[in-house]
Formats: C-alpha cells, structure tokens, sequence
C-alpha cells in the first residue's frame, strides 16, 4: 500500500502578496540578477548565465518602456 502525500492547501497571491506590475517585477528580476551575478564572480558559468538573463530583462524592459 502506498502512503499519500497531501500538497499543501495553496493561498491565492492576491492574499499573501501585493499586486505587482510587470515593469516593476522585471525592474526588481534585474536587480537581483546584478547582485547574484556579483555574487558568483568563483562560478565563471553561473556568473555569464546571470549575466546573460540580465541582459535579455534589461532589453525587454527597455523595450516594453518605449512602446508604453
């Protein structure tokens, strides 16, 4: 016989947490990013992916900004 594992009962985000628009949650990804980047500088590959992802954030933020 095999044991079931319940998930756990999931809260809406609405209720934990405070709506956030997309410019400030890219704008706050970009953010983090450059701080764990700075973090990684022993892991050469971690620190070019993080660096990669915060490139590709940067242009689609720059990019959504011009269009409004």
């Amino acid at each position: 016989m095999s044991n079931v594992i319940p998930f756990p009962v999931r809260v809406p985000a609405s209720e934990t947490e405070p709506e956030i628009d997309l410019f400030t949650a890219v704008d706050v990804a970009i953010r983090d990013l450059r701080d764990i980047a700075s973090r990684l500088k022993a892991d050469e590959a971690g620190r070019v992916q993080a660096t990669e992802c915060l490139n590709m954030l940067a242009r689609a933020l720059a990019s959504a900004q011009a269009v409004g």
